[in-house]
């Protein structure tokens, strides 16, 4: 797995990361396969993971503990308050049986409101900073579903790392991600993808052959490597894995493969994004 430097962290970090929902709802046994798997057979050292993807700290904890040493390992909070941020820290560090993170992000911020109390006196940033200054976690972060959002973070205060959108068909239709890349890029911060794979919305009745993407991801392997190159061809450092171990591997074996997308190759995907339901249509 070729890696990256995230950042001005100087970590190197695989492409492609493990995204933890991969270990929601499965056995400790699978979890540890899959631990395993990504990285004694794929070279991933980059994990993240979240508490609202059901229970994958706690199964994620225990697959990764023989690894610990060897990975970088980030976690998030959707918590917005101090208090309520601090309390979710310690209990993932408990589900995670680690004594620090190497990245704590703020989760999904997607209004004024969030940016707001977060920012705010008895927010969640002053958790994340103590956290810091305490070895807790290593670097701050944060994810966003919004560019308004993110990039009133970025103007508020140095984070290390943002977890954002870049996708092919949001940044094609719904022109979402070019501005809050740019910033990124000029404040010299570690850039990683979210929704790499993503290609629309689910419809109204449709089949979910998915069951762990709340979106309708690429169909094919062929399609995959066309998003991988397309997001990896661009200023960002890493991204992890939607929810299935498929998805996994279609992903590490495009990174494999990874050459940069030509301009015929854009183009092409730009015309396919034109009549998608894309997930993150560009804000009013």
């Amino acid at each position: 797995m070729k890696k990256r430097t995230l950042g001005k962290t100087g970590e190197q970090l695989s492409m492609v990361g493990f995204g933890g929902i991969l270990v929601s709802g499965v056995t400790p046994e699978e979890s540890s396969e899959y631990v395993t798997y990504a990285i004694e057979e794929r070279g991933i050292n980059y994990f993240d993971v979240a508490p609202t993807y059901g229970n994958a700290e706690e199964m994620l904890g225990p697959a990764l503990e023989p690894y610990r040493d060897q990975v970088f390992l980030a976690c998030k909070t959707g918590k917005r308050t101090a208090e309520e941020a601090e309390q979710e820290l310690h209990q993932s560090l408990e589900y995670l049986r680690t004594d620090h993170f190497d990245l704590y992000q703020l989760h999904a911020v997607k209004t004024e409101e969030d940016v707001n109390t977060i920012l705010g006196p008895g927010g969640a940033l002053e958790t994340f900073v103590k956290a810091r200054e305490q070895g807790l976690v290593r670097f701050l972060g944060f994810s966003a579903h919004s560019e308004e959002a993110a990039l009133a973070l970025m103007d508020a205060f140095s984070f290390d790392t943002i977890l954002f959108p870049f996708n092919w068909a949001c940044w094609h239709k719904g022109k979402f991600g070019p501005r809050t890349l740019k910033v990124a890029n000029e404040k010299e911060m570690g850039v990683l993808a979210l929704k790499t794979l993503a290609k629309r919305r689910w419809g109204e009745d449709e089949e979910r052959r998915w069951s762990k993407t709340w979106y309708s991801p690429v169909d094919t392997y062929e399609e995959a490597a066309l998003a991988v190159r397309f997001t990896f061809s661009k200023p960002i450092d890493a991204g992890p894995c939607p929810g299935h171990i498929e998805l996994l591997t279609w992903m590490c074996d495009a990174a494999d493969q990874f050459t940069p997308i030509t301009e015929q190759e854009d183009a092409q995907l730009k015309e396919w994004s034109q009549d998608l339901d894309v997930i993150f249509p560009q804000d009013d």
